[in-house]
């Protein structure tokens, strides 16, 4: 068995605030674990959990990964971008041009998502949320299919896409041209070793895909931060 992707971890000025946002949002529920901090439960498919962390840290830049979220009319679609805008969200424009039918939008924090227009054929079957979308390049996609198990399901013109086998959101990365990285990315990956797994085994495996040590002693919330091959922090907790 490989690691799984147990959390999506937000740096947060307000955990609670940005946790109460995405609550509304999506419809998860929100727990308080004193060994994870704030973390909002799936009620669907999604497969991994949201979990917020307080940071003193300046958001500097595009974030490296973000929502999209689907929408099955166009009347649905207006009613996640109303709920979202009374919940604290705000449109901003990231370069998008007029004749773009998604919706861009930022959370309390100013981390992008989008929502996407009815009938986009690449997330017909995925749920509420269709992806998370990163920068990133071909050959970080085919680490991430790597290291957990997930299958390519896209990899064109150097964009690629996984899936869990189990269903969920794909995660997408858009090829070149990657955005500059400016600092510790906001929203980042924290993984679970498999059950009864070694965590420096798991860690030495990720390393021969391609992943590079930051700090091989434990953090401050029970983990191994590592980088991506692209730069991008994430972190193999601590067996429980």
């Amino acid at each position: 068995m490989t690691t799984h992707l147990l959390a999506l971890t937000f740096d947060a000025h307000d955990p609670l605030r940005l946790a109460r946002f995405w609550a509304g949002v999506l419809g998860w529920e929100m727990t308080d674990d004193p060994d994870d901090g704030i973390v909002l439960l799936p009620s669907d498919d999604t497969g991994f959990r949201l979990r917020f962390l307080s940071t003193q840290g300046q958001k500097t830049g595009q974030n490296q990964m973000h929502f999209d979220l689907t929408s099955t009319s166009l009347e649905g679609q207006r009613q996640t971008v109303a709920t979202a805008l009374r919940l604290g969200a705000r449109h901003i424009d990231i370069g998008q041009g007029p004749e773009e039918s998604h919706v861009v939008l930022a959370d309390p924090e100013g981390n992008e998502f989008c929502v996407i227009e009815p009938g986009n054929n690449f997330l017909a079957d995925c749920g509420f949320i269709g992806a998370l979308a990163c920068d990133g390049s071909q050959e970080v996609g085919y680490f991430w299919s790597a290291a957990l198990g997930w299958p390519l399901v896209w990899d064109q013109d150097q964009e690629t896409a996984i899936r869990s086998p189990h269903g969920g959101p794909k995660v997408t990365w858009g090829g070149p041209p990657l955005l500059p990285k400016t600092g510790r990315n906001r929203l980042r990956f924290d993984l679970a070793p498999p059950v009864d797994g070694d965590q420096q085994a798991e860690v030495d495996r990720l390393v021969s895909l391609g992943a590079t040590r930051i700090d091989t002693a434990q953090d401050e919330v029970g983990g191994v931060l590592l980088a991506d091959p692209d730069g991008n922090e994430f972190r193999v907790l601590t067996p429980r």
